[in-house]
């Protein structure tokens, strides 16, 4: 049984999203100590958390960018601030996916279900390779030499799935299905940000240019 998170402070709707997820077969932990926030979810190391932004103590991207100095765990941030910018900070920070309230349940377990899936799924990154990089997929680590960066388990994807298909195009329909398994769902700009951030990360280690952008195709992994 996977295990949910949920990060809201807001006691009504923190009773909504549990009955939610225990009715579709999840465990749920809601987090009750907003202070130590980021050491209680470590301790618990749930499968995925649903994060809202305005909650005490921590806004929520601030405690997301914490996070993701320490974990990869999935993060789908839940929240009423319905504003495109946010939407691309968050998921600048690491957030796997991102919802309004108020929230259609269907969609939302959708989101949930897409997450999870693509999360356990084996890229076998270990048996990839890239020039001098070395890859650690369970922590979300790439590393050359004494250097290691983070990725957000997205980019891993993003980036193993380039890496299999190595010098070839790939297009954005096919990174978004591999992503978020089901085009309906997909947020083209969230797409948009991940490549960005995973070409910085390859910068920081000396790979400049390493993903090329075929305008009208996709992308390409030289």
């Amino acid at each position: 049984m996977d295990k949910i998170m949920i990060i809201e402070d807001e006691e009504l709707i923190c009773n909504e999203l549990s009955k939610l997820l225990e009715n579709n077969n999840y465990e749920v932990i809601v987090l009750k100590d907003f202070k130590n926030a980021l050491k209680e979810i470590l301790a618990v190391s749930p499968d995925l958390i649903l994060l809202d932004i305005n909650i005490p103590f921590i806004n929520g991207e601030t405690l997301l960018q914490s996070l993701r100095k320490e974990s990869n765990i999935p993060v789908i941030m839940v929240t009423s601030i319905n504003c495109e910018t946010e939407e691309a900070l968050s998921i600048s920070y690491g957030a796997d996916d991102y919802i309004t309230k108020p929230y259609n349940p269907t969609i939302l377990l959708l989101r949930i279900g897409a997450v999870l899936k693509r999360t356990k799924t084996n890229y076998n990154l270990n048996e990839l390779s890239y020039k001098e990089l070395k890859f650690d997929f369970q922590k979300g680590i790439i590393k050359k030499d004494n250097i290691e960066i983070i990725l957000t388990k997205n980019e891993m994807i993003i980036f193993s799935y380039l890496l299999n298909h190595q010098n070839k195009i790939v297009t954005r329909e096919e990174l978004m299905t591999i992503l978020w398994d089901n085009s309906e769902y997909v947020n083209e700009n969230a797409l948009t940000v991940n490549i960005s951030r995973l070409r910085g990360k390859l910068k920081e280690i000396g790979y400049i240019d390493a993903i090329e952008t075929r305008k009208g195709l996709g992308y390409i992994l030289s």
